[in-house]
Order: structure tokens, then C-alpha cells, then sequence
């Protein structure tokens, strides 16, 4: 018995609560956090590719793999079953997240500067907390969750921008003088929150995933023609295409994980565990391209467990 529900043989795997209305899986949370596992190669392996095609060419090929790995092996449904709403509001708030982030890493003048966009993107987890303290309806869950949030938040900075040799004067320096990265990727930061957490209700249980993605691949192909820049001169390595190939599997794979997850896995859960995204990306970036992992890392990595732990606790108790 369980939740006031007998389970048999052969029934669904068991449920672990209600959100919206909607019974939680704990299978659904499990492959949620999947998508985190699949994330932390994506930053290495997009950078390798864009070594040889490019930034925006090299997004643009890997979307393109992406969608058609996922029209392939996870067909979206009709799209007549989507609610209008979801329809729209969903694929512009995706289709804008992924284009901005890689318009502002695109902006990005310097290598420096490119970390510092990453960490402004990287927000995306303290405000995903955030809202879904806000939407709980419970007393006082925002002021409740903020501790735990800053400090994850500190652990994040201190460990993607620690291990990059970073200069938090010069950042800002950097931001005063060229601000239109930075804003892109909080935007996009706010765009990716406000669709995890708000657009699972307008979904009816219907994940649009794998019908955004392609969407995004014309986006960034659209972007890549007004960039100018071509195809490279000189030919790409083999390896090259290789790397695009995993890249498309990451990304492609972590989003149709994710979407499983925010639509019938729990939310909380799943934004407190969304703080190892950074950490882990720097980790593997770090095994992937041959880097060192710098002391500040490490002390940043025990910050978002402390603050991961906090929230966690604080969820729990509820």
C-alpha cells in the first residue's frame, strides 16, 4: 500500500505524490536526472566541434543531428493533441533559450568572456528553485528555500569560475563595456526557468520535445546565414563530426529526458539536483580537453552540495 493505492503485478511502477492535480512518478524524476548526467559533456563536446565548423555552424549541424535523432527514435505526437497554449508559449520560450544562449556566446569577445556568459546562464537553476518555491502555495517557500539557494548559487560561481582563472573585476569591467552577451544569456536564463516551471501545466501530458528541437535547428540556421561566416576553409577532421554526433545525442537526449521529467516527475526534486548541471559540465570539460581541476573547483563543488542538501531538507520536511 502506498499513497492509499495497492499495487499489484504488472501495475505502474509506484508514485511518490501529487503536483498540479498530477500523480509524481519517481520513475519520471529518475529520468529527469538523467538529463543532468547527459549535460555535463554537452559544454566539451560543443566546443570541440565549434574548433572546426564554428560556433554557428557547428550549433546549427548539431540540432540538425539532434532533431533528427529525435524525430527518429522518439516521435512527438500529432500535433493536433498539443494544447495551443503549450504550442506556442512552450516552443517560443525554448526556441528563444537555446538561440540567445548561443547567440551570446557567440557575442562573446574574448574566451573570458565566454565563461562569464556561461556563468550567467548558469542562474537558470537558482531561479527554477526559486519559482517552484514561489508556485508551491506553501507558507513562507520562497524565504525557506533562499538559503540553500545562495549558497549552491556561490558554489556554482566559485567552481566554474574559479577553475577558469577568472577576474571578477575585469567580468565586470567586460559587462559595463559590452553588456548584450550578458543580457541574452540571463534572458535566456529566465526563459529556460519560466519553461520548466510553468509550462508543464499548459502541456495536458503532452511533451513537446522533439517537435521544438527542429525549430531551434532553423533558428540557429537562420543565425548562422546572417552570420556570414560560411563553411570553414579548411576541411573539418573526421573526429570533428564524431563530436557532433555525441554533442546531438547530449543535448537531444538531456531535453527529451528533461521534458519527461518536469511533465510527470517531481519539480522540486528536480531543480535542486539541476545545481550539479554546472559542476559536472566543468568536471567533464575538464577530463574531455586534458584541463586541471583548480582547488576553487573543488570548493565550489562542496558549496552546491552543502546548499543542494539544505533545499533538499528543506523539501523533504514539507
Amino acid at each position: 500500500m502506498a499513497n492509499g493505492v495497492r499495487h499489484t503485478k504488472g501495475a505502474p511502477a509506484p508514485q511518490t505524490g501529487w503536483r498540479g492535480g498530477h500523480v509524481v512518478s519517481a520513475r519520471a524524476t529518475t529520468i529527469g536526472l538523467m538529463a543532468i548526467l547527459l549535460w555535463s559533456v554537452m559544454a566539451a563536446a560543443v566546443r570541440i566541434v565549434a574548433e572546426d565548423f564554428g560556433a554557428t555552424l557547428g550549433s546549427a549541424l548539431i540540432y540538425t543531428v539532434g532533431g533528427i535523432l529525435l524525430l527518429v527514435f522518439r516521435r512527438p505526437a500529432p500535433i493536433r493533441e498539443f494544447p495551443r497554449r503549450y504550442l506556442i508559449v512552450g516552443g517560443l520560450l525554448f526556441v528563444f533559450y537555446e538561440s540567445s544562449i548561443s547567440l551570446s556566446l557567440g557575442l562573446a569577445p574574448t574566451a573570458e568572456a565566454s565563461v562569464e556568459v556561461s556563468l550567467v546562464n548558469y542562474l537558470w537553476p537558482t531561479m527554477m528553485v526559486l519559482m517552484s518555491a514561489a508556485i508551491s502555495h506553501r507558507r513562507h517557500a520562497v524565504r525557506a528555500v533562499l538559503p540553500g539557494a545562495v549558497v549552491a548559487t556561490a558554489g556554482v560561481m566559485l567552481a566554474v569560475g574559479g577553475n577558469s582563472g577568472l577576474d571578477w573585476q575585469a567580468a565586470v569591467r567586460h559587462i559595463a563595456a559590452d553588456p548584450l552577451p550578458y543580457a541574452l544569456a540571463f534572458a535566456g536564463a529566465l526563459a529556460w526557468s519560466v519553461y520548466a516551471v510553468f509550462t508543464p501545466a499548459m502541456s495536458h501530458g503532452v511533451d513537446g520535445t522533439s517537435l521544438f528541437f527542429p525549430w531551434v535547428a532553423v533558428a540557429l540556421w537562420i543565425i548562422h546565414a546572417a552570420s556570414g561566416q560560411g563553411w570553414p576553409s579548411t576541411p573539418p577532421r573526421p573526429s570533428a563530426w564524431l563530436f557532433v554526433v555525441i554533442a546531438a545525442v547530449a543535448i537531444g537526449g538531456g531535453y527529451a529526458c528533461w521534458g519527461y521529467g518536469i511533465l510527470h516527475g517531481s519539480m522540486e526534486r528536480l531543480a535542486i539536483a539541476s545545481y550539479a548541471t554546472p559542476v559536472l559540465s566543468t568536471g567533464a570539460s575538464a577530463v574531455l580537453l586534458g584541463l586541471s581541476l583548480s582547488l576553487p573547483f573543488w570548493c565550489g563543488a562542496l558549496l552546491v552540495a552543502a546548499g543542494s542538501v539544505l533545499n533538499y531538507l528543506v523539501s523533504a520536511r514539507e
